[in-house]
């Protein structure tokens, strides 16, 4: 019986403690890839829900100007009443009035920038996405690439550690100088600098990338991806292409034709505008002596068609108007091809700095790996004592300079293609990847 309850107790602690771990262990937080914070910035970013919000009100805007070519009714009534000399009488009247415009030159070319104007908000939507895309994409890298040199430090200052432990051991052996325990030791202190800087700077990074997406990202480790040299050289005619579909460029056609119409309303001030009007009116009175009352009946009633034709044959401004809004669509021409070669330019200078970046992240994996055989070479020297504590503290540096380089290559590489990508309008360089594409040593000039 004693065994009993003594195996019952244990059982029973052993159950608390089991329940206990399960309710303190430490929840894993979902990894956030780059995907799910682009779809988190659209969702969250005011600046994009500003954009999605005009869009819409020039869609209300546009399917107004159908109005114009609708009949519009208006009614309106009355009501008096009068007292003279002592004489009392009332007056009610209403009228219903039906307007049909049956030709407006102006009102075509009306709807027409209205419909402009909706597409130009459409397009900047689309602009605003790739903004928002290049946005959250360079702070995505920067965070990535700011904890791989976060870690580069970790291994730096372990580094200096070994050789700060390895001089002072030899010193105490007396076959190294105290000069030489203080240069490690300076090198020690600048690595833990350099590691306080790194983890402020990945604090910074996180803030923003959590200001972006609108949720906070406490911790760098969530972030899912590596910044790997995997990237191929894009087809540049394919890139031309997707650049004559920027959101820029159609905005700026969009312009000429809204000029042209804005034209085409200066020309309608030359025009006539005919419109046709159905009007009922009916007027009670309280007055059998008034005149419509004795000839008419009470109430009377009035029914009637017109055909209204207004054209202003004469005013100076009109010349003008019409004049400056030609200059307009000449312009806005102009503008077109300044807006196409700018982005064309631009589109180029972005593909040599994709290429120079690709050659430039070759260079660092090179010379991080010469550095590490140039750091192993001078410690193991200084270790059996045939080299000098110099030559491996400036190892040491040369290879702490190609860790970060080697990552910074790598992020300068993934920042070149995300600007590629705004510049060139485009999601993701990989959808135009349809064919092979060419070697980075083997491209023509």
């Amino acid at each position: 019986m004693f065994c009993r309850r003594r195996v019952e107790k244990i059982f029973f602690s052993l159950s608390l403690v089991l329940i206990q771990l399960i309710v303190t262990a430490p929840v894993p937080s979902p990894a956030l890839t780059l995907e799910e914070a682009l779809s988190l910035a659209k969702s969250n970013l005011p600046a994009y829900q500003a954009q999605a919000a005009r869009v819409q009100s020039s869609e209300a805007l546009y399917k107004a100007s159908l109005g114009a070519y609708v009949p519009s009714v208006d009614a309106s009534g009355i009501a008096s009443r009068r007292d003279i000399a002592g004489y009392d009488s009332s007056t009610n009247s209403a009228d219903v009035t039906a307007s049909l415009r049956l030709f407006d030159y102006k009102r075509g070319h009306t709807r027409d920038i209205t419909r402009y104007n909706y597409n130009a908000e459409q397009e900047g939507l689309r602009r605003s996405l790739l903004d928002l895309e290049f946005s959250v994409k360079s702070s995505f890298y920067t965070t990535v690439a700011t904890r791989g040199i976060l870690a580069q430090r970790k291994i730096q200052l372990e580094n200096a550690q070994k050789n700060f432990e390895v001089a002072e051991g030899r010193r105490t052996f007396g076959v190294a100088k105290l000069s030489d325990v203080l240069q490690v030791s300076v090198r020690l202190e600048q690595a833990r600098f350099n590691l306080v800087q790194a983890e402020g700077s990945l604090q910074k990074s996180l803030s923003e990338l959590s200001s972006l997406i609108g949720t906070p990202v406490s911790d760098a480790a969530e972030l899912q991806g590596a910044l790997t040299f995997d990237l191929a050289l894009p087809d540049e005619k394919r890139l031309e292409e997707a650049l004559l579909r920027r959101p820029e460029i159609l905005q700026a056609e969009l312009a000429v034709k809204r000029a042209e119409s804005a034209e085409g309303i200066s020309t309608g001030d030359f025009l006539p505008v005919v419109s046709g009007n159905l009007t009922y009116s009916r007027t009670d009175t309280s007055n059998p002596a008034s005149t419509s009352a004795s000839i008419y009946g009470n109430p009377y009633e009035d029914r009637s068609a017109s055909l209204l034709a207004t054209w202003n044959l004469f005013e100076l401004g009109k010349f003008y108007r019409r004049k400056a809004a030609s200059i307009d669509t000449l312009t806005a021409a102009k503008t077109l091809k300044e807006t196409e070669r700018s982005l064309r330019l631009e589109l180029r200078k972005s593909y040599e700095d994709f290429i120079t970046a690709s050659r430039n992240v070759k260079v660092a994996d090179e010379q991080l790996r010469q550095a590490l055989q140039n750091y192993d070479q001078a410690f193991g020297e200084y270790k059996v004592g045939k080299g000098d504590i110099l030559s491996v503290v400036f190892a040491e540096t040369l290879l702490a300079q190609a860790r970060e380089q080697d990552v910074q290559a790598k992020l300068n590489l993934y920042l070149a293609k995300a600007l590629l990508e705004r510049v060139s309008g485009i999601e993701r360089l990989e959808a135009l990847q349809e064919t092979p594409a060419q070697p980075l040593d083997t491209r023509t000039r």
